[in-house]
């Protein structure tokens, strides 16, 4: 794989075998400046966590940050890869959002590898962009740092994308790795399928973000051509930008289990419908996923971690009903959670 010499292998090696990326939120004061105290702090839970990585600057850090009168993009990135710099002491996937036509794909690229980023996540929400457009954005955004593919549902901005385009996609010199979010059983077979088909099948890895059902893309071995069945790798997702720690020991758990571990092969499969409910609060599936962003904020904001549950557009909030759903999947579920660990360590998270 030809990828550019300033992204240090031990980041994308441990992209290809598989980790917990969690996709950062965006802390804000309740008169909606940004709030680099705590900032800084969900940045130092998602490490403390386990995780092992972070997207920075994509849909649960609100895409508004690139609107000129906001001016959060740059320094978003940047304060994420200060403190990870600083902190991790172990190799950490720092991963980008680019979104736009190829000019502005390319520029975001090239301000988050100057940060030190490892990778681009792609937003396919490119208005009037047909497929071919697309590859090329992402072979010039490739130009530029190693780049992830992305498949978006369509309820939240995505669109149909064909088998031919990911597997031209896995074959660009420079795609890392391919996350799967059509929240669609029939979509993410045949993207599986088709990354499985290209000649760079095995440089590739997959990544799940198909929140409707975490656990099951985990343990699925999907059995391709070539008689060598294909795993999600890990997964990049909102869900996993809270109760990370939680979401650490399952990936843990899923790796027993398709190491033969029975017990864990039924731990997990007993936590996969209580996943996908719990995800149905948090992301506000009732309310067709208009407060997907605020319910993050909420258990964040529960937790001490967020002071308010603020979007930068403040119209977007919970819908009705949302925070009650959330406080009865949290209770439902306590393996779920991780707020006895989020307490013990918020001070020091917070100096």
């Amino acid at each position: 794989m030809s990828t550019p010499s300033l992204v240090p292998a031990p980041a994308l090696d441990a992209l290809a075998r598989g980790a917990v990326i969690p996709a950062h939120p965006l802390a804000l004061h309740d008169d909606g400046s940004f709030d680099e105290r705590r900032q800084r702090a969900l940045t130092r839970y998602y490490l403390a966590s386990g995780a092992g990585g972070v997207a920075v600057a994509v849909h649960t850090t609100q895409f508004e940050i690139r609107e000129p009168e906001v001016g959060l993009f740059r320094p978003v990135l940047e304060l994420a890869a200060e403190t990870i710099d600083a902190e991790a002491g172990r190799p950490f996937i720092k991963v980008a959002g680019a979104c736009g036509y190829t000019a502005q794909a390319v520029s975001e690229a090239e301000t988050a590898a100057g940060l030190g980023y490892d990778a681009v996540l792609l937003s396919p929400a490119v208005p009037g962009a047909d497929e071919k457009g697309l590859l090329e954005r992402a072979r010039a955004v490739g130009e530029v740092l190693p780049v992830i593919g992305f498949y978006l549902q369509e309820a939240v901005g995505g669109r149909y994308l064909s088998p031919h385009f990911w597997s031209s996609f896995t074959d660009l010199p420079n795609t890392a790795a391919v996350k799967i979010a059509p929240f669609d059983r029939y979509r993410t077979a045949d993207v599986v399928r088709a990354v499985a088909a290209a000649d760079r099948a095995d440089e590739v890895a997959l990544y799940t973000g198909n929140d409707d059902d975490i656990i099951g893309d985990l343990l699925t071995p999907y059995e391709t051509a070539s008689g060598t069945p294909r795993w999600f790798a890990g997964g990049l997702l909102g869900q996993w930008a809270v109760w990370t720690g939680s979401a650490v020991t399952l990936l843990d758990d899923v790796r027993k289990a398709r190491g033969g571990d029975h017990e864990a092969m039924v731990r997990c499969l007993a936590r996969r419908p209580e996943l996908t409910d719990a995800n149905s609060a948090v992301f506000d599936v009732r309310g067709a996923f208009r407060g997907c962003i605020a319910g993050v904020h909420e258990v964040l904001c529960r937790q001490g971690l967020l002071a308010n549950i603020r979007c930068l557009d403040p119209a977007e909030t919970l819908s009705p009903g949302q925070a009650e759903e959330i406080s009865r999947v949290a209770a439902a579920y306590p393996w779920l959670t991780d707020d006895a660990f989020v307490a013990e360590h918020l001070d020091a998270w917070l100096s």
